[in-house]
């Protein structure tokens, strides 16, 4: 099972890899444009306002047209001034991340989880339920969907500074919740539980400060209600398979 069949939807396989230095809690301000090269930002699947209440417009327009473009110009510019780097896709990259330069390891694990971020959301109205399988899937592993939602919480609650937090299908086909730090996850060579994620969420504190402040406990259990489970299901079967 590739990444590529995984997440054909996210519209990244022909993107190449790198990643964002171990900051603090922010990313680097973008430059005046986009810097050219292979890698760019697609719009948002939805208006910014569109999470409202749980995530507010501004950190939207923040976290996606700030931190996650300034991602893709590290990329490109770190991309751009290694010939070896040039003509590999970002599954390549991210899957040797660990054999690769800091700045590529850290900025292209940024542009692919917050990618996959955002397709993981969705307007309130529209967040649905798990499908059959991932719902009967969820209860095998955690014993209910409320089980889940309280690991997966205390996961990423327990995550030390920045990080993610995911659900992922391990290799021996069974759903498992794992934590990353900075801007890794757990395709990369380097990640301490591998998988393929069909669930993620940012615990970097921009992606929810604006509105929780240094509350994220809150954040993680408000941002249920925006969770695209048709999208998160759809990952589940594919990854299955």
């Amino acid at each position: 099972m590739t990444v590529k069949a995984l997440f054909a939807g996210l519209a990244i396989a022909t993107a190449t890899l790198a990643t964002a230095p171990a900051f603090a809690q922010a990313a680097p301000a973008p430059a005046t444009a986009p810097v050219a090269g292979p890698f760019s930002l697609a719009p948002l699947p939805y208006a910014y306002d569109a999470l409202a209440p749980v995530i507010d417009e501004a950190t939207m327009k923040l976290h996606h047209d700030k931190h996650h473009q300034a991602y893709v110009d590290a990329l490109n510019k770190a991309v751009t001034a290694d010939p070896a780097l040039q003509g590999q896709t970002l599954e390549q990259l991210v899957a040797k991340a660990g054999t690769l330069p800091t700045v590529v390891r850290n900025n292209a694990g940024g542009h692919w989880n917050h990618t996959f971020y955002w397709k993981t959301m969705t307007a309130p109205a529209k967040s649905g339920a798990p499908s059959g399988a991932l719902a009967a899937a969820i209860e095998a592993s955690f014993g209910s969907l409320d089980k889940f939602k309280a690991a997966f919480k205390e996961a990423g609650t327990k995550q030390f500074g920045s990080g993610w937090v995911w659900l992922i299908v391990g290799a021996d086909g069974k759903l498992a919740i794992t934590s990353t730090p900075n801007q890794d996850n757990p395709l990369m060579d380097v990640a301490a539980v591998k998988g393929l994620p069909v669930l993620g969420n940012d615990v970097w504190e921009h992606a929810y400060y604006l509105t929780y402040n240094n509350r994220r406990g809150d954040y993680l259990e408000a941002w249920w209600k925006v969770v695209d489970w048709a999208e998160v299901s759809r990952r589940f079967a594919a990854a299955r398979r």
